[in-house]
Formats: structure tokens, C-alpha cells, sequence
């Protein structure tokens, strides 16, 4: 991360990538050997960060070669997928661009990410010698990396140009840990991006955070001095400068969660040990116990359960591909705007990743993210979660309400609306409640297949079967029915 070196290699990125893949990251790996354990180490990591830090490879994808067969300058550019070709891993025989993503095992996997593409994208060394279809596959002529091998290319591609640059940090400090030598590359941009058109990676995006010594007291509860407060953040790796009693952080350049005094404050606590701070005993007595809506939630699982489904608990943080665009819904930041609850999302104001950015305003994304995952699990499925969902509420004083709602899902060959009604008739008969379904037009359901739950003239949740461009996009391949319900509503 150290700017004043002078990187010796460049990397070229064309105009066109901006319409597909537009940002690349890479660094030089050095004096680390290669061994059978480490080899597998760097393979894991590279697909652990891409799955998951990377959505499934759609933001952020990682890519290493052999070094020494390459000559730089390295151009990342676009190609027509149908005259391009290439030696994949694991293939013995040229494929073209469009081949591999309709045979390749990865290309079927991750022929998503260029959804729409009409032309993709490809890393070619100096010789004109492909290193490799990111985000899909490498060469194996230049992508495939051997025990013994001691000096290594690393690439990352994504959409995010700062989630591409935080994982080429991440991915060059864990090859420092292994004991390599990080060179820094030169990326020449033809167009102007936030870092501007010529920068080096890996390349620091730590920022400034700064606390005053009593307000760390104040919220650990503590009397420290300004020496051992900054004696144990020093020792958690943060670079530490004081003014005053006002200390200024930086963190490690592969850490992008350190965004609030809060997060300074937690650093330290973590650094000397929560078991080093003494708890402060109750100095009065109280009697706990469950709320009626947690109380009422408990009896609604073990009915679900008996009706034979299994329980699935998800998170409540998303992101707007996952509740909105997957969903084919529109996005409403007003209550007023929209009549309907599931469009009236409550978004994070300062989230560390796109992909936890949202908070659900209903359950059934989740159920659909679960099903969509679960295609190689015996049929029928039969699914449900009962927990919490955030809408707009501009009549209290945060303006959002946190609610407990109830979802079920039925996925198999023949599955129908009348199979999950009859679900909901015998949770409601067990309820001892009457309910009346009202017709629904709603673009994550089926017309003339979904419906409003209504109670005394209330609605209080909704039944249908899921739309196939939506079960498309959850790459979902049988019916599936889906029923929502706000328990409050039911109390």
C-alpha cells in the first residue's frame, strides 16, 4: 500500500468495459512458493470472497496467474463472444466465448453476471495471449497456477469500482500473511473514474475516525488514560494520532468497516477483551418475560411445523436487487406514493455493502432467496419464517415500524393456489377467526391466481402463486405459492 514505489507494470482498461464490467484491481505477488496447501488455501479464499463479499461473483470476482508467462501491459477490454476463443481450465480443446457459457460447468454457473451482454469481456496480455473470460473463467495456458509457482498475477473485476478495489486489498494482505511481497500495478482507465484515470492498486481506502477520550469512557463505562487508550487500539493494528484528548484512527487498508466512533469504541473493546471490563450489577429487581406478539409467534410456528412445513430464519438486511428488482417491483421512498407495504422500504443510510443495504419490508424475497438455493433438494417443498419486516410509519417519530409477519411457501410440480389455501383455511380454523379473500393485482403474482387476507374490512396480508419472471429470477424451475400475514394484524 506504500504509493512512493513506482509500479512497473500497467494494466489497459478499454472505454468499452464500461458498459458490462467497467473496474478492474490487480497486484503483484512475489516470494511466496506455491505448495499444495497454500494452493488450496488461495483457491478457497478467492471463491469465498467472490460468492459472498462478491454476490456470487456479480459485483466482484477474483482472478490469479502465472507471472512469469505474461507480458505486460495487460489489456482489459471487450471482445465478440463468437470469433473470441480460447483453452479453458479443466478443457483440453479451444471453446469460444459463447460456448463456455453454455458448456463450461463455471460458465453455466455464471452466466448470470453478463446477463445481456452483447459482447464480454476478456484480459489479454501484450503477446495477444488471453489470460482469461472474467468473470467466468481463466486460460489454462496463463490462469493456472502450479505448486512451486513463486511469482503470481492477481486481477479483480466487478461492478463496484471501491468493492474491486477493498477486495484486491483483502486479497494482497493474505498474501503478505503467507510471507509474498506486494508490488502495486498501474491501472490506465480511458475514461475518468472516482479515483481518477490513472491510479495504482492496492491502494488505501481507510478513513479518518476520530473520538474524544470521555466519550470512550463514557459509553465502556471506563476512567482510562489517554496512554493505554492508545496502547490497546495500536495493538488491535489502528494507526493512532492524538490531539488533545481527541484521538484520530485509521484502519488497516483491507478493513472498510470502521465508519463511526461507535465502531472505534467496539475496536477497543474487542482489543483488550470484553472479559476485562467489570459488569455493573442491577440495583433494582424487574420481572421479564416474552411479549404477546413473541408469545403469538412461538404458537404460529409450532402450527406451521404440525401442518408439516420447516422453518427457515433469514436476514432482515437486503438489498434492493433482492427486494425490488427480483420482485418486479417499483420503489417507493414515500408512504404516500405507493398503496402497497412491499414497496415501502426502509434503506440504511450509511450500509458497508449494497448486497445489506435495505431492510425487508415483507418475508416472501426471503423465502424465494432460500428456494432459489435449494433446487437440488427433494420435492415438495414446503417452507415458512415468522419474523421481523420494517415499513414506513410517517406518524411515529422515527418514521418506520418494525413488524412480525408470517410467510409459507409451497414449491413442487403441481403446486396451486388452492393447496396453500387450504394451509390458510386450517391456520385460521385453529385461530377460530373468519378471514375474506379479495382479488389482487400485484406484479409478483400471477393475475386472476393472488389475493388480498382481509380481516373486518382489514388487510392483513396476501396468497398467490409467484410470477414466472420472478421465479426466473430467483432461477426458481417449479410453481411455487406463496402466503404473507402480519401477525399484529391478527391480534
Amino acid at each position: 500500500f506504500d504509493t512512493s514505489n513506482k509500479a512497473q507494470y500497467h494494466v489497459e482498461i478499454s472505454k468499452e468495459v464500461s458498459t458490462v464490467r467497467p473496474y478492474l484491481a490487480a497486484c503483484i505477488s512475489r516470494g511466496m512458493t506455491v505448495t499444495a496447501p497454500i494452493l488450496d488455501q488461495l483457491i478457497q479464499a478467492q471463491e469465498k470472497l467472490a460468492d459472498s463479499f462478491g454476490r456470487n461473483r456479480q459485483m466482484v470476482s477474483i482472478g490469479l496467474y502465472r507471472l512469469q508467462k505474461i507480458k505486460f501491459p495487460v489489456k482489459y477490454d471487450l471482445v465478440d463472444p463468437e470469433s473470441t476463443s480460447f483453452v479453458p481450465l479443466g478443457f483440453d480443446t479451444p471453446m469460444s466465448l459463447k460456448e463456455i457459457i453454455t458448456k463450461h460447468p463455471k460458465g453455466i454457473e455464471y452466466a448470470h453476471t453478463l446477463k445481456g451482454a452483447k459482447q464480454f469481456p476478456i484480459l489479454k496480455d501484450a503477446k495477444g495471449e488471453i489470460l482469461s473470460f472474467p468473470p467466468i473463467i481463466n486460460s489454462r495456458a496463463l490462469g493456472e497456477v502450479e505448486v512451486g509457482d513463486s511469482e503470481l498475477f492477481v486481477e479483480v473485476t466487478g461492478t463496484d469500482q471501491r468493492m474491486v478495489t477493498l477486495a484486491i486489498n483483502i486479497f494482497a494482505a493474505n498474501l503478505a500473511d503467507r510471507g509474498a511481497e506486494i508490488e502495486a500495478l498501474v491501472l490506465n482507465y480511458a475514461d475518468q473514474t472516482d479515483f481518477g484515470t490513472c491510479y495504482q492498486t492496492p491502494y488505501d481506502l481507510s478513513e479518518a475516525v476520530s473520538v474524544d477520550l470521555p466519550e470512550l469512557n463514557r459509553v465502556l463505562g471506563e476512567s482510562l488514560a489517554l496512554p493505554e487508550a492508545i496502547s490497546v487500539l495500536e495493538a488491535y493494528g489502528l494507526n493512532v494520532t492524538t490531539a488533545d484528548e481527541k484521538l484520530t484512527v485509521r484502519a488497516a487498508p483491507y478493513r472498510d468497516d470502521l465508519m463511526h466512533a461507535i465502531d472505534l469504541i467496539e475496536d477497543f473493546a474487542i482489543s483488550r477483551g470484553y472479559h476485562s471490563f467489570i459488569p455493573d450489577m442491577p440495583t433494582t429487581f424487574t420481572v421479564g418475560g416474552l411479549s404477546q406478539i413473541e408469545q403469538f409467534s412461538d404458537a404460529m410456528r409450532l402450527a406451521m411445523v404440525g401442518f408439516g412445513f420447516e422453518e427457515v430464519v433469514s436476514n432482515i438486511l437486503g438489498s434492493a436487487e433482492d427486494f425490488i428488482e427480483k420482485m418486479s417491483l417499483g420503489f417507493s421512498g414515500d408512504v404516500n406514493q405507493s398503496p402497497r407495504p412491499e414497496t415501502q422500504i426502509v434503506a440504511i443510510e450509511n450500509p458497508m455493502t449494497e448486497r445489506f443495504s435495505l431492510l425487508r419490508s415483507w418475508l416472501t424475497p426471503s423465502l424465494l432467496r432460500v428456494e432459489g438455493a435449494s433446487s437440488k433438494a427433494f420435492y415438495p417443498h414446503r417452507i415458512f419464517e415468522a419474523g421481523e419486516v420494517a415499513q414506513l410509519a410517517p406518524e411515529r417519530d422515527d418514521h418506520t415500524v418494525t413488524l412480525i409477519h408470517l410467510a409459507a411457501l409451497v414449491a413442487h410440480p403441481s403446486a396451486n393456489f388452492s393447496e396453500l389455501h387450504t394451509v390458510l383455511e386450517s391456520l385460521f380454523a385453529r385461530l377460530a377467526m373468519q378471514y375474506t379473500l379479495e382479488p389482487l393485482t400485484h406484479a409478483s403474482f400471477i393475475d386472476g391466481r393472488s389475493g388480498k387476507i382481509k380481516i373486518e374490512n382489514q388487510e392483513i396480508g396476501l396468497i398467490g402463486e409467484i410470477h414466472p419472471k420472478v421465479l426466473d429470477a430467483w432461477q426458481i424451475g417449479m410453481p411455487t405459492v406463496v402466503f404473507e400475514i402480519s401477525l399484529e394484524g391478527l391480534l
